[in-house]
């Protein structure tokens, strides 16, 4: 499908914890000419009975996720794309633990929807950095994700917030929907 502004419906953003996804998601709120909704999988574990939710989060930064998270987020997922499917301009920001299977799953969610791929990437010591900077992450989160999230994963576009800052990786997507 040919991806512009005026036709793309969903922007999925994925990459790994403290990559830079929210601060791109903000800053694509605020340059792109019609009003998006952002949606984090972090607000998905956040809705999430803090036990038995089917993820866990372990000391050295591991997440491990079992079918009742699953159920829950193959929900969430049919709800975000019925969102779009009603008009709804959708930013999703991810963390794609699965790499291509994860991919798959949005994939069949937003069957018939225009989307728009895009890869974040950060160098894992810098998204270390930035966790501990956070404080909100077990240490280790970021640099374990850094390249997993994006093991045979498709993309329309790729940024990296290294060295880049988010306004400036939102202008290189809007410029990409704008072509």
């Amino acid at each position: 499908m040919t991806v512009d502004v005026v036709t793309t419906q969903v922007i999925v953003l994925n990459g790994g914890s403290s990559s830079g996804k929210s601060g791109i998601s903000r800053c694509l709120q605020a340059v792109l000419p019609e009003p998006w909704l952002a949606l984090s999988v972090d607000t998905l574990v956040d809705a999430m009975p803090p036990v038995n939710s089917g993820i866990e989060f372990a000391s050295d930064g591991g997440v491990h996720v079992g079918e009742g998270f699953r159920t829950m987020e193959a929900a969430w997922m049919a709800g975000v794309a019925a969102m779009a499917r009603a008009g709804a301009r959708i930013i999703i920001d991810d963390v794609f633990l699965g790499g291509a299977a994860s991919q798959q799953r949005w994939q069949k969610a937003l069957d018939g929807l225009y989307v728009l791929w895009v890869g974040v990437r950060c160098d894992s010591e810098v998204a270390a950095g930035r966790e501990i900077a956070r404080g909100d992450r077990a240490r280790g989160m970021a640099a374990s994700q850094a390249e997993l999230a994006h093991q045979d994963v498709h993309y329309d576009l790729e940024v990296d917030t290294t060295r880049t800052e988010s306004m400036a990786c939102a202008r290189t997507i809007a410029a990409y929907l704008d072509r």
